[in-house]
């Protein structure tokens, strides 16, 4: 074994070992240096229109803060938060909000697992392939533009759906009675937003190993069983991130009742991002509008943790 002595002494005399430590660390330093040079562009733009938005709103919530006011804005602490909490419009807004999440999240957390069980039990690859296409579709298609179809679908004279209810007798008022107009928004959220979660199933049911069904099926268990007993039990941590992002976007509702009802009738569908969007920008009440978002991140970060726990739990 050569000694550290011996070493030493093949080193070329310019070259001591505290210089290869050296050039090893600046080596080092050069290659972390590029990594940053890659991430920068992003993490400039993370900076600029997240980090800064995201504390400047929180700046913005204690200031009363009004564009249209001669008087310049002012630190009001937690008064605009106050204002929130005695304010009954904001209180029927989350009010429809909580209403449109209950109604939507579980429904589409059925039949997105409903639908990505079909198609796992499709054989051939280029039929799940088609399928699978045909309920992604939707969610490719702009809110703007969904909104403005389904709202001609909905017109309760020359709309698409009561033409094709006449022939029994029947006209729903969908987008006139407050009970069926929030209805409608529903069922055409789960028309935009179902192909997302069903793939993201359908690729948590491809990494459940093929081995515990087929040993469950010798054990005797049917379809029924090994589904519920196997299936779902191994498939608990992609639908809890399912169930989550899908509370979070329904709490975030806006596209579809500001396109489709205007908040209408008799603010039914008026949820509590269209009432943000109407304070900030029709009102011009920036400090309000930003105590109002940042009390619905909140309501978003305890509903999200429950849920977690809950299903965590079960």
């Amino acid at each position: 074994m050569i000694s550290r002595a011996a070493t030493v002494a093949t080193l070329p005399a310019t070259e001591t070992p505290s210089a290869i430590r050296a050039r090893t660390r600046h080596r080092r330093f050069l290659g972390r240096l590029g990594g940053y040079v890659f991430v920068l562009p992003y993490l400039t733009l993370f900076v600029v229109f997240l980090i800064f938005p995201l504390f400047y709103g929180l700046w913005l919530s204690g200031m009363r803060y009004e564009l249209v006011s001669p008087q310049p804005p002012r630190f009001i602490g937690a008064g605009n938060y106050l204002e929130a909490l005695r304010d009954p419009a904001f209180w029927n807004a989350l009010g429809a909000t909580v209403l449109f999440v209950v109604a939507v999240v579980p429904v589409t957390l059925v039949l997105a697992l409903a639908l990505a069980a079909g198609l796992e039990a499709v054989i051939s690859s280029r039929r799940q392939s088609f399928y699978r296409l045909c309920i992604f579709l939707p969610t490719m298609i702009t809110i703007s533009v969904g909104g403005l179809v389904w709202r001609w679908f909905f017109n309760g004279e020359f709309g698409l759906f009561n033409a094709l209810l006449e022939p029994l007798g029947v006209k729903v008022p969908w987008l006139t009675s407050p009970g069926w107009a929030m209805a409608s928004i529903v069922l055409m959220t789960l028309w935009w937003t179902l192909g997302t979660p069903t793939v993201i199933l359908v690729a948590g049911l491809k990494q459940i190993p093929r081995s515990y069904l087929e040993a469950a099926a010798v054990d005797g268990a049917g379809a029924v069983r090994r589904f519920f007993w196997v299936t779902l039990p191994l498939l608990r941590p992609v639908l809890l991130f399912v169930a989550v992002i899908q509370v979070i976007g329904g709490f975030q509702v806006f596209g579809q009742t500001f396109i489709i009802t205007r908040g209408g009738p008799e603010q039914a569908t008026r949820v509590l991002m269209q009432y943000i969007y109407e304070t900030s920008f029709n009102m011009y009440r920036l400090g309000y509008g930003a105590a109002m978002s940042w009390l619905l991140f909140v309501i978003i970060v305890v509903v999200s943790l429950a849920q977690v726990r809950l299903l965590r739990q079960r």
